[in-house]
């Protein structure tokens, strides 16, 4: 049986966030990109961890950046085949509980609009589409949707 816990990405985690990250994203961000992130006061990344059999797996995880009262989710990723199971609506509940135990009025992401079973997690938790960023995905020149979660 699966064992998901929840944790703060460390510095020391950078490796593994990176696998998940290109496991899941054709522009994905370097192993440098995470130490950084990790060590950022106005960053906050929740991490996935599959804890069966007493070892850690990282599995996923959820970023946000904390800014003038405001969060900016930068992604939230998941190993494929941990998928449809709910762990990423755990992840972004968790980390959308983070933001409002801060303080922060609202949150933001950018998703493709290609990206239908995200859409369908962000609108599950009360985001809406406010627009779009033209040309912003540089791999294939695809818009972005931008939407907008306010408390």
């Amino acid at each position: 049986m699966m064992e998901i816990s929840f944790r703060k990405m460390r510095p020391d985690d950078a490796a593994n966030v990176e696998k998940v990250e290109k496991a899941c994203f054709s522009m994905p961000w370097s192993r440098q990109s995470f130490w950084e992130e990790a060590a950022k006061k106005e960053a906050c990344y929740l991490l996935a961890v599959n804890t069966e059999n007493g070892k850690e797996q990282i599995i996923g995880y959820a970023g946000m950046w904390l800014v003038f009262g405001e969060g900016q989710i930068t992604n939230v990723a998941l190993l494929p085949e941990y998928q449809g199971k709910g762990i990423a609506s755990l992840l972004l509940e968790k980390i959308i509980d983070i933001a409002k135990m801060k303080h922060i009025t609202a949150v933001t992401l950018e998703v493709r609009p290609s990206n239908d079973k995200a859409i369908r997690l962000y609108e599950k938790f009360g985001f809406k589409s406010v627009g779009r960023r033209p040309h912003y995905y540089l791999d294939n020149n695809e818009d972005a949707e931008i939407m907008w979660l306010t408390f």
